[in-house]
């Protein structure tokens, strides 16, 4: 028993070490900037379509929820995380990048157990944004 449960615990044990290795570290600023600059990025959340962001020179960007309605913003680095203020909400949005596969996941630092997206496509076009609404 002890030769059989030797090399299975050995090998749990190896597989323990190694993976604060394997955790991912979330981009920096200039990283996530190298990666975002001039791209339109959708997200996904749980498996359905969540929004689109365009990342614009100077750290502006442009958020749409897919509903063709846009609002402008820019991002700023603190504490490790990329923050977003946006036209209509002037506290900041903090969110921890990580370079997964193909795309990015996105951690909402605000409240990390709410909202978790994932880049599912991405596009050198910009973003469809309709015009204001006017009313009558």
């Amino acid at each position: 028993m002890k030769q059989i449960l030797a090399p299975v615990l050995s090998a749990l044990l190896l597989t323990a070490t190694a993976l604060p290795a394997l955790a991912a570290e979330a981009l920096s600023a200039t990283e996530f900037e190298s990666y975002v600059k001039g791209k339109t990025l959708y997200f996904g959340k749980a498996g359905q379509a969540y929004g689109v962001e365009e990342y614009l020179n100077n750290r502006r960007v442009r958020w749409s929820f897919l509903d063709g309605k846009c609002k402008d913003g820019y991002w700023y680095e603190e504490a490790g995380q990329i923050c977003f203020v946006y036209e209509d909400t002037p506290d900041p949005q903090c969110w921890s990048f990580f370079k997964e596969g193909e795309g990015l996941r996105a951690v909402f630092q605000n409240d990390p157990s709410s909202t978790v997206l994932y880049e599912a496509q991405q596009d050198d076009e910009p973003m469809m944004c309709l015009g204001p609404e006017i009313g009558v």
